[in-house]
């Protein structure tokens, strides 16, 4: 699949079609929306080891971190924490393999825990915000200091198990600090501090009355960056369906170029970002409403399409008559995004 990776040497963003092998991770360069026929590095997973979640940069919460057994680091940027989680597994797996053990004890912890896959963090996180039935924000004192908007340990487990995100305190203990480990939460005040610093994942966050958090979003809330005027915030309000790293031919000069995008309905858009790029802002988008989309033959190239393309192409062609080529990495990522966007068009 692809996605984006960052230099060693120049520590810029580039986006790079990774393959996974038993025992290496190959990357290719993608040259004219086609991934070029032999490999532009590899990655020896051999005593490889990964972080993930990893939060080295603050605004990339989509990380995943590979230091090789040279003490080499890679970094890989994932679309969404479903995408995140199954490559993280998938390339865990691969550095187990030598090592039957671990490889069960893997499958034993994804099959023990299966909340990731029917709920949302950012679900969970938007009903935390709610005025009405989310999380009741209020002032705390710790240790002589006061908080404000802040809640306790212990009302976070209250209200996950409340709104059934999860059974026990154990299975809420978890879901909190997983919230937690993506930036979604903070601790406030020594007692949740100390606690984030054992390496017991179970005991990073406290189901206590005195231990206290706080949203970590809440400091930015406010602030809003004058930039963003050429996009509608209302265009940018919607629930994101799909998300994910797609090769794009230009309209002036028709080259192709990956770009990061974002489906989101109510209202319909499709937005698309340059990964390569730190602000994460829209370079592009259009309204759903009205647009034709449909999947291109995949013997020969179509007029209007330049370059020697891979295949897995669809097009898309808003209300106003604008022609979008766009290119899949295989066939069935093509009919995921076709089938997603034609019911909001």
């Amino acid at each position: 699949g692809i996605l984006p990776l960052q230099g060693h040497v120049v520590r810029n963003w580039k986006v790079r079609w990774f393959v996974l092998l038993q025992d290496k991770l190959l990357y290719y360069k993608i040259e004219g929306g086609k991934k070029e026929p032999s490999p532009k590095g590899r990655i020896l997973l051999d005593g490889c080891t990964i972080t993930c979640p990893c939060l080295e940069y603050e605004n990339r919460p989509l990380l995943i971190k590979l230091k090789t057994k040279t003490n080499t680091d890679y970094f890989l940027e994932c679309c969404s924490r479903e995408e995140r989680d199954s490559w993280a597994l998938d390339i865990t797996g691969a550095i187990h393999a030598g090592h039957p053990v671990q490889v069960q004890e893997l499958h034993r912890m994804k099959n023990s825990f299966k909340l990731l896959e029917n709920i949302s963090l950012h679900n969970i996180v938007e009903r935390m915000y709610d005025s009405s039935t989310g999380i009741k924000l209020t002032r705390n004192l710790d240790q002589g200091n006061r908080y404000k908007e802040t809640f306790t340990g212990s009302a976070l487990v209250d209200w996950l198990i409340s709104h059934s995100f999860a059974v026990s305190r154990f299975e809420a203990v978890t879901l909190a600090s997983m919230l937690m480990d993506e930036n979604f939460l903070r601790p406030v005040g020594v007692r949740s501090t100390e606690a984030t610093r054992s390496s017991d994942p179970s005991e990073k966050f406290l189901d206590d009355s005195t231990a206290l958090y706080m949203f970590a979003e809440s400091s930015k809330k406010n602030t809003s960056s004058k930039e963003e005027v050429h996009f509608n915030i209302s265009e940018l309000s919607g629930t994101i369906v799909k998300q994910g790293f797609l090769m794009k031919q230009g309209h002036k000069r028709k080259n192709w170029k990956v770009r990061k995008f974002v489906l989101r309905a109510d209202p319909a858009f499709l937005h698309y970002y340059d990964p390569t790029k730190e602000d994460n802002k829209p370079v592009g988008g259009f309204s759903l409403r009205g647009c034709l989309v449909s999947a291109l033959e995949d013997n020969g190239v179509p007029a209007g399409v330049k370059g020697n393309v891979q295949g897995n192409l669809f097009k898309i062609i808003t209300k106003n008559d604008i022609d979008y080529y766009i290119q899949a990495s295989s066939k069935a990522e093509r009919v995921q995004w076709i089938e997603a966007i034609k019911p909001l068009t």
